[in-house]
């Protein structure tokens, strides 16, 4: 009984140690993700004199929008979040599509070998990054037609296959069998199963799969300013280049185009992470 009571301060103090030391370590995380975006947001209604004055962390007093007038103008924001949100929303559309059906034909017929040698194909191409093969893609989109906004979205869902397939496989290797097996003793053929079935077991992997194509295809800079030929056709992240060279001094006008070009990124990403954890509850239950 000494020995016991003795061991618990000693088991608390270890307890209480690891967690500040785990406490500490996120809040450094977080000062490194909340001091930029603090700045973006202060710079951003800030006035031209109060931008340039060299004290970045004071509070814009007071608060102006010019910035976002001149950013709404300089980079025809209407236009460019257009051709952003097309491309963003085919590459994350195609890229759950295809991932998902590349996935699950591979899981179903692993013991063939076609199959499992495309498996390992798709992962080997992760390692094949977008500038090393730059120069073929932009002179075979200019040859068939998608120097455009739609080339873009075909690659970069080519670029992001690989990724997602390997997290729906993961998945998919948590799905059991005997699910598709009754569904196909009720009748139900290969595509029914997918549909009826599988496809609605993936929705957690499936928003994790769409944030990260909706993060990738967003704030994409080279592929866009390579592919697409046509300066009226370019994304933000294209349109916003002019911050750093004939505009390089205007920072509040500069950090205003950036809020608001990222505050949809951050909205969907919040949006989907809340999803996810509901896909996953959902998906507990029903197991």
């Amino acid at each position: 009984m000494t020995t016991s009571r003795t061991a618990r301060p000693v088991v608390r103090g270890l307890g209480r140690r690891t967690r500040w030391s785990t406490t500490v370590i996120l809040l450094l995380c977080a000062v490194t993700v909340v001091l930029p975006l603090y700045v973006t947001v202060a710079m951003a209604f800030k006035t031209s004199g109060q931008a340039v004055d060299g004290n970045a962390f004071s509070l814009p007093m007071p608060l102006s929008l010019d910035g976002f007038v001149q950013a709404w103008e300089l980079t025809s924001f209407p236009v460019g979040f257009a051709m952003s949100l097309l491309v963003t929303a085919g590459t994350v559309t195609a890229t759950i599509l295809l991932a998902s059906f590349t996935s699950f034909a591979i899981m179903r017929n692993w013991e063939h070998r076609l199959f499992r040698w495309s498996f390992f194909y798709l992962l080997a191409a992760m390692f094949i990054p977008f500038p090393v093969v730059a120069l073929p893609q932009i002179q075979l989109t200019g040859r068939v037609g998608l120097d455009n906004p739609l080339g873009v979205i075909f690659l970069a869902t080519m670029f992001q296959l690989s990724f997602s397939v390997l997290l729906f496989t993961a998945f998919l290797r948590s799905i059991p069998a005997e699910l598709e097996e009754s569904a196909r003793i009720d009748g139900a053929s290969t595509w029914q199963t997918f549909w009826r079935l599988i496809f609605p077991l993936l929705a957690p992997m499936s928003a994790t799969v769409g944030i990260f194509a909706f993060l990738y295809a967003w704030n994409d800079f080279m592929m866009p300013s390579l592919i697409i030929s046509d300066p009226a056709l370019q994304t933000l992240p294209v349109r916003q280049e002019l911050f750093q060279t004939q505009f390089s001094s205007n920072y509040n006008v500069a950090f205003a185009s950036y809020l608001m070009a990222m505050s949809p990124a951050i909205i969907a990403y919040l949006f989907a992470q809340r999803w996810v954890i509901e896909g996953v509850t959902r998906g507990a239950v029903k197991g």
